[in-house]
């Protein structure tokens, strides 16, 4: 981030010209109450989980996260605890961030790579961070908030960390909290996120079923640009022995990310499955 110095002249016409224009609007110096301060609460939250999620999985770029963006979420999730202690949903955005950060040192290999959930090496996962974490979800709860939007979702990371294994994931669970999450806050991305758990739930078959059941033409869907939703479909079908089918799929995601770590994770999956085509 680069910081321009202005002369102090320049600064002070800016303040005097801002000053006039919000006395001309009208805009009253106070602090928001009710519903006004629901909804700016509610965009500032928005904004502070839009920052996590790019620092955790950079939407491009050489490197697979920002750590530096993660780290400045969770300060600003935490002062806003600090600031809004009754606000349950800022708990739980904050639960939901100590989280997920604290998997970050086992998401990158040596050279930078990324690495999935599944193969992660959970003796890097940061114990302090996931008290934390599990801390903010119970004052979340404790306030009321245990239905809403970020607790759902931090109570379905919190499945993840509480499995000592991959294979110990309580994936029934997680599809009741997708479920109950697709009650109040319905997306094609979340039933992407649904299907991904279905299928482990399930086994592969349902969680295709779930797949080819997202409406991708729904407006405002984008999945028909989003890199995952091919990926999740391919992995699949690779499952279901389907690899001809599968390998277009992720080389459709091959061509729709803009993450080189992730263009490689599916390189390598694609390669995976030329291998499975030519032994058919």
């Amino acid at each position: 981030m680069v910081f321009y110095l202005l002369p102090e002249k320049t600064i002070g016409q800016r303040i005097l010209r801002a000053k006039k224009t919000l006395s001309e609007v009208r805009v009253p110096f106070e602090t928001p109450r009710g519903e006004d301060l629901r909804r700016r609460v509610t965009s500032v939250l928005s904004v502070v989980y839009l920052i996590f999620n790019e620092g955790y999985t950079a939407t491009s770029g050489e490197g697979w996260m920002r750590a530096a963006l993660c780290d400045e979420a969770l300060r600003l999730g935490r002062l806003l605890v600090q600031l809004l202690p009754g606000e349950s949903e800022a708990h739980a955005l904050l639960a939901l961030m100590e989280l997920n950060g604290a998997r970050n040192a086992a998401r990158r290999g040596s050279d930078g790579e990324a690495v999935l959930l599944a193969d992660q090496n959970r003796s890097r996962w940061d114990e302090v961070q996931i008290h934390r974490g599990m801390t903010s979800l119970a004052s979340a709860q404790r306030l009321g908030g245990g239905a809403e939007y970020y607790a759902l979702q931090a109570a379905i990371t919190a499945c993840h960390m509480r499995a000592r294994t991959a294979e110990e994931t309580d994936w029934d669970r997680i599809v009741l909290l997708y479920d109950a999450l697709m009650q109040i806050a319905p997306s094609s991305i979340v039933a992407l996120n649904r299907a991904v758990a279905v299928g482990m739930a399930d086994g592969a078959e349902a969680g295709l079923a779930a797949v080819d059941a997202i409406d991708l033409d729904a407006k405002g869907s984008g999945l028909d640009r989003y890199h995952l939703f091919d990926s999740v479909r391919g992995d699949l079908l690779m499952k279901l022995n389907r690899f001809r089918e599968a390998r277009e799929a992720i080389q459709s995601a091959v061509a729709l990310t803009q993450n080189q770590r992730e263009r490689e994770l599916l390189m390598e999956r694609l390669a995976t499955i030329e291998e499975r085509c030519l032994e058919e």
